[in-house]
């Protein structure tokens, strides 16, 4: 099924929304686990999925529909995020912390 038109614009609305949040953060000190900025994303598509909830248009199916394709795509974004800062994290351990190499 098909999104209305002013559903797929909202989404594509929130998608770029978000992708400037997550390209505007910087990692400082105090770090966040890798748990814990998981966390910090969920919430984020959290706030995101319920703000737009009230814009979308249609019957149930399509507002369903429209929610669900407005969560997959903000995960989208977020997986290389996190993959990103967990990266950025090990780049951050202390040498004594490392594992051997083999």
């Amino acid at each position: 099924m098909a999104l209305l038109p002013a559903n797929k614009d909202l989404i594509s609305k929130g998608l770029k929304e978000f992708n400037v949040l997550l390209n505007q953060q910087v990692f400082n000190d105090p770090l966040l686990s890798e748990e814990a900025m998981q966390v910090v994303l969920d919430d984020w598509v959290n706030l995101y999925v319920n703000y737009y909830r009230k814009q979308l248009t249609g019957d149930q199916q399509e507002l369903d529909r429209a929610l669900e394709v407005l969560r997959q795509e903000l995960n989208g974004l977020a997986k290389p995020f996190l993959s990103k800062y967990s990266i950025f994290l090990k780049s951050r351990e202390h040498p004594d912390h490392q594992l051997p190499s083999s």
